[in-house]
């Protein structure tokens, strides 16, 4: 069992209006009510919109690197408040994905060491996740219309998500928008998306 010293941490990551903030919230609700004590990361979109670094399809390399270190920081801070659990909210590998399809929307190429400097930051923090979920987009879900979200790029993110979590091979399970579902492993390049 995870101690308040060593937390119990639980990420998540996904393209945006997939259902992760919802799924935090039921699962801290279900921790809550078994008695642990759970902190937990999140709002980090609304924070870079407000601090002013480009954001979806406008991401940069230093605009990713922002993201990264302040999900860093949250995750340190979170699990710095004596909880035996700590929810994250977008792992740093997200922002890569980000960083990656806005890329890839844009037409442009990342330069080799950019790209392996912001993986490599990402990475430090995959040996401190004990669960990690990769939401999956499920395009006939229908999403806020109040926000601007253009849907090719919605669909780049996911797919970059995807491909980076096959690609370097790290353990997670896939959760889709159908409530009958269970959430699946996937540790392998050829069960993932």
């Amino acid at each position: 069992m995870a101690t308040s010293s060593n937390p119990l941490r639980i990420t998540l990551l996904g393209t945006h209006s997939t259902g992760k903030t919802t799924l935090l919230k039921r699962i801290e609700m279900e921790l809550r009510g078994h008695g642990l004590t759970v902190a937990r990361t999140g709002r980090l979109g609304k924070r870079a919109a407000t601090a002013g670094p480009p954001k979806m399809q406008h991401h940069t390399a230093q605009s990713t690197e922002w993201i990264i270190a302040q999900g860093i920081l949250d995750e340190t801070n979170a699990a710095a408040q004596d909880a035996e659990v700590v929810l994250i909210d977008r792992a740093a590998h997200d922002a890569v994905a980000y960083f990656e399809a806005a890329m890839a929307f844009r037409t442009e190429t990342p330069t080799r060491l950019e790209r392996e400097r912001l993986l490599a930051l990402a990475s430090t923090q995959l040996p401190k996740y004990d669960l990690l979920f990769a939401t999956v987009l499920d395009e006939t879900v229908p999403i806020d219309t109040s926000h601007d979200y253009d849907a090719t790029f919605r669909g780049l993110v996911d797919d970059r998500i995807h491909q980076l979590l096959a690609n370097d091979v790290i353990p997670h399970q896939r959760v889709t928008s159908d409530p009958t579902a269970r959430p699946t492993p996937s540790t392998s390049p050829s069960s993932a998306a």
